[in-house]
């Protein structure tokens, strides 16, 4: 089956990908096409500008922490009955997982699901030097397919027709179009990228305006062409057949401006094992929503919220409550750092938060982990009823500390080429929860959306507390 499809990928990060992005899919848009937005790698902002843009929920395309047949069977399914799938690279073509080009890259997800690449590169103080650029990214690896560039951040049409030529001569691939330099739609960064789309004033005038500047500049016609031309793909797309389902679970996950950051696929596949998933917010609401059987809490940026969630005394002692009564409850990073007793921000104001765990958060003027690790659940859990290892990635700048000894279920290994450089303890355990830094992508180890359901189901049926303390 063919799936219209084309990866927009960068020469590296800042090169101005995920305004070329959703650009394209607003302008995309408005021709009327359905867009399936994608983002390559463990991404939650790029995802959720996506979501905005298209109104289809973005999905992440990992290739190091899932397997390229999984990769392929979920492009596959969130891609069927849409007109055209847009996939935004991550970081530069071939930067993935340490030096390996072909574990997590965007070069290594183009070539699992077998979608022509559109390179964009920064044209700003070149001539011909940019074709030199080009055809080092055609010639390193010449399995991933370039069709054609984008020049980003020029004067105007004389620079790009001059880079065009050089590029076109030296190269042989096409230019498709460039973007002006304007300074009034960048996209605004803090201390973990990009400021998240639901904090962004007056985003659809802005997403309209890069929209307008890709329509006169870049050609949609030949993008069209080239995503059309995508190798046909062959497999199964049905959702996975689970052995186990769970009816009539409710789940309670958070999902605000302080808590955001999940896997798209990671709460499909809850739903696709009979949970029903209840939104509810930390900062807004008063209380939990009735007959929850388990809550989730994803990451996202509790510290820039802090005071409200503060405020918010009503809630935080009805999550603390619910806790007590033995909820099954899993929360990662910001949800972790939520469920300590108090978050001191930058600033130096200290923010009492739930106080499940006897530990406290403080935010770092540097980052403390990032990038992908190996999480191993060492002991029986909220999302795991035996140990098991699974992939996971961190991106943080806080760090917890404990006015007691907190029982930890994760050892958590951080490897590069093979050799083991450093590992820690983290997932933070207490009557029937499990909080830690780690994200998780289900997909890795389907068993664990499986294990928390369960337990969620357990208790619903007044079964007890099977892994607390």
């Amino acid at each position: 089956m063919n799936y219209p499809r084309f990866v927009l990928a960068g020469t590296q990060s800042g090169v101005g990908k995920t305004t070329i992005s959703i650009g394209v899919m607003a302008a995309l848009k408005k021709r009327g096409f359905e867009v399936q937005p994608f983002k390559v790698g463990p991404d939650y902002i790029d995802p959720a500008f996506h979501s905005f843009v298209t109104g289809n929920a973005s999905r992440n395309l990992d290739g190091w922490m899932l397997e390229g047949a999984v990769v392929k069977k979920l492009f596959m399914k969130n891609a069927s009955g849409k007109d055209i799938s847009v996939i935004e690279g991550v970081m530069g073509l071939y930067d993935g997982f340490g030096i390996e080009k072909d574990q997590g890259s965007t070069a290594h997800i183009s070539k699992i699901i077998h979608a022509p690449v559109i390179l964009i590169i920064n044209g700003n103080g070149m001539s011909a030097s940019a074709a030199a650029q080009v055809l080092g990214y055609k010639v390193f690896d010449p399995s991933v397919n370039i069709q054609g560039i984008i020049i980003n951040n020029l004067s105007g049409e004389k620079h790009y027709e001059l880079l065009k030529a050089a590029i076109e001569k030296y190269t042989g691939i096409p230019c498709i179009g460039y973007m002006k330099t304007n300074t009034a739609i960048q996209l605004k960064s803090r201390h973990l990228g990009l400021i998240p789309s639901v904090e962004v004033e007056d985003l659809k005038k802005k997403i309209d305006e890069i929209g307008e500047m890709v329509e006169e500049t870049i050609d949609l016609d030949q993008l069209i062409q080239i995503s059309n031309k995508a190798q046909s793909l062959q497999g199964e797309t049905d959702p996975p057949k689970e052995v186990l389902k769970f009816e009539q679970v409710h789940i309670g996950v958070a999902m605000d401006k302080a808590f955001n950051f999940y896997y798209r696929d990671n709460l499909d596949l809850l739903e696709e094992l009979g949970a029903k998933l209840v939104y509810f917010s930390p900062l807004e609401d008063e209380k939990l929503p009735e007959a929850l059987h388990g809550l989730y809490f994803g990451g996202g940026f509790p510290e820039v919220f802090a005071e409200q969630l503060e405020k918010n005394v009503s809630m935080r002692e009805s999550i603390k409550t619910a806790v007590d009564q033995g909820i099954p409850t899993y929360a990662e990073c910001g949800g972790l750092m939520y469920l300590t007793e108090a978050i001191t921000t930058l600033e130096g104001r200290r923010h009492e938060m739930v106080g499940v765990f006897e530990a406290e958060t403080t935010m770092t003027n540097r980052l403390q982990r990032f990038g992908y690790v190996e999480v191993n659940i060492e002991k029986p859990c909220v999302i795991s009823h035996n140990p098991v290892g699974v992939k996971g990635h961190e991106f943080h700048r806080s760090v917890i500390s404990m006015s007691k000894d907190e029982a930890f279920a994760y050892r958590v290994e951080k490897r590069r080429n093979g050799e083991l450089v450093n590992s820690w303890y983290c997932g933070l355990q207490k009557q029937n929860v499990l909080a830690g830094y780690a994200h998780i992508h289900f997909y890795n180890r389907k068993e664990l959306a499986k294990d928390f359901v369960e337990n969620c189901r357990n208790f619903m049926d007044g079964k007890g507390d099977r892994h607390g303390e």
